[in-house]
């Protein structure tokens, strides 16, 4: 199933369930703050099952992702994916790059029918990758747990982090996916939420070159590209198929309309207690699980119905003729302004005839070769 496929309206096309906040690592940029322990108020195993019976409501497919801290921490995991896997859904996890994520316990995933395992790599070496996930030999736990994927057929996805930390590692890393015969490279922009506060992220006008460098590596590479909290990326993609004679409309340059999401907006996000989310990265809740339908919070709770309504976008990302393509990082306007709605202060791009304020840190960048 494609994100085009998919009526965000109505259903997510990426659901993530934060199974627990308890890691063994202290990664510098960890959104969840993750505990060596787990939390007394995490959902059971029971109302875990009952929280993917209602995500099988979203229809036939719905893609579920098990996140953390940590998704192996807790000891029924295996049982939860097996679960989800006999309800119809697309389980997925992303788990901790440590000596718990053994070949044997891979290879039981594998088993149990997940769909892909995503792993983080955010240094092309031992030293910046462990230096940034604060675990020594977390860099050799993660290749190891790479390569044991692929023994057992599971397909692997590698999610990076851009910020100034990982930023000249960026064109190793790609070749390390491309060694480890990744199917995606998911590149993740900083949000500073979590310990990611004290990262530094890079600045709009490298953030364009970036995924301007992204776009090129998508078209050449073996692994498919997309970015996290970056819709940028698609405006960008998008500007540069015009510029080689692609038409006007974004559907006719195969971009479209529905096929990036966003927080809210085929995106959400149910923590470890069962809050929901339109994103791990907008700790805005909507109501939880406990209490209410996950999927009348996600149809019709007035923060996800306003998320996705894109012409309630305010300052620069209301006025951008792209708002509808990329719709920019709700995620990355609630961490710094308190206003999901309101532009997202990575995007260098200036709107045809916007005259509004333009912060310092968003001034326009000549765009192009």
């Amino acid at each position: 199933m494609r994100p085009s496929d998919v009526d965000t309206a109505q259903r997510p096309f990426v659901l993530i369930w934060e199974l627990t906040q308890a890691c063994e690592l202290a990664c510098e940029h960890c959104r969840a703050d993750a505990q060596p322990a787990r939390h007394p108020d995490e959902l059971t195993t029971t109302e875990g099952k009952a929280l993917l019976d209602e995500a099988r409501e979203f229809g036939e497919g719905q893609l579920v992702v098990l996140s953390g801290g940590d998704p192996l921490a807790r000891d029924d995991t295996l049982e939860l994916v097996e679960y989800g896997v006999d309800n119809g859904l697309r389980m997925t996890m992303t788990p901790s790059g440590t000596g718990s994520l053994t070949d044997e316990r891979i290879a039981a995933l594998a088993d149990a029918g997940l769909r892909r395992m995503a792993l983080s790599l955010d240094g092309a070496s031992a030293e910046t990758h462990d230096a940034f996930r604060g675990e020594d030999g977390s860099f050799e736990a993660t290749m190891d747990a790479a390569r044991a994927a692929r023994d057992a057929g599971l397909p692997l996805q590698i999610n990076t982090t851009v910020c100034a930390q990982t930023l000249e590692d960026l064109p190793a890393i790609r070749d390390l996916v491309a060694d480890l015969g990744a199917v995606l490279w998911s590149v993740f922009f900083l949000v500073p939420v979590g310990r990611g506060r004290v990262l530094d992220a890079i600045p709009p006008e490298r953030a364009e070159r970036v995924m301007e460098w992204l776009v090129d590596v998508g078209e050449d590479a073996p692994f498919g590209v997309k970015t996290t909290e970056a819709p940028h990326y698609r405006r960008v993609a998008l500007q540069e198929k015009r510029a080689e004679g692609g038409t006007a409309a974004p559907a006719s340059d195969q971009i479209g309309r529905r096929t990036g999401i966003t927080a809210g907006d085929g995106f959400a996000f149910v923590s470890h207690t069962g809050d929901v989310y339109p994103s791990g990265f907008l700790p805005e809740s909507a109501g939880n699980v406990r209490e209410a339908s996950l999927v009348d919070l996600y149809r019709d709770s007035e923060l996800f119905t306003d998320l996705r309504d894109k012409d309630a976008l305010t300052g620069k990302c209301g006025a951008c003729e792209f708002r509808h393509v990329c719709g920019g990082s709700r995620s990355r306007a609630y961490a710094t302004t308190g206003d999901p709605l309101a532009s997202d202060p990575l995007c260098a791009y200036e709107p045809e005839g916007y005259d509004g304020p333009m912060p310092d840190d968003q001034m326009p960048v000549e765009l192009g070769p």
